[in-house]
């Protein structure tokens, strides 16, 4: 019998074991990222209090669907930079969410950074 692997469950393992040791701070906080198959989300996470600061995904009104997926996250990342620096926040702490540094995840920290966030 041929076992399938479960990539999410996989993922999952990665993201836990990338979260023991990533934090984010008041001063630093967590800019998380989720990726489905159709839509890609961005936080930005005060840990200490567990509050969400900001956040920008393609379901947002301000990101709309463009051509690819890689686009779509480029404008969500330009969107969590300027929600950001709207808050006063310049630095983060990034958290891929167990994902690789690839394709989307790529594009959207790419473009945070172009935008003004330092990580």
């Amino acid at each position: 019998m041929i076992s399938k692997i479960d990539k999410n469950k996989v993922r999952l393992k990665r993201h836990a074991r990338v979260r023991t040791k990533l934090s984010g701070t008041s001063e630093k906080p967590r800019l998380n990222v989720y990726r489905s198959n159709k839509h890609i989300y961005a936080q930005i996470i005060d840990d200490t209090k567990g509050v969400t600061l900001a956040q920008a995904s393609t379901k947002d009104s301000g990101v709309e669907a463009t051509s690819t997926k890689v686009e779509q996250a480029t404008k969500v990342g330009e969107a969590i930079a300027k929600a950001a620096s709207e808050k006063g926040i310049t630095a983060v702490v990034f958290d891929r969410g167990g994902y690789l540094f690839h394709g989307r995840v790529k594009a959207l920290a790419d473009a945070a950074r172009e935008n003004g966030l330092q990580f």
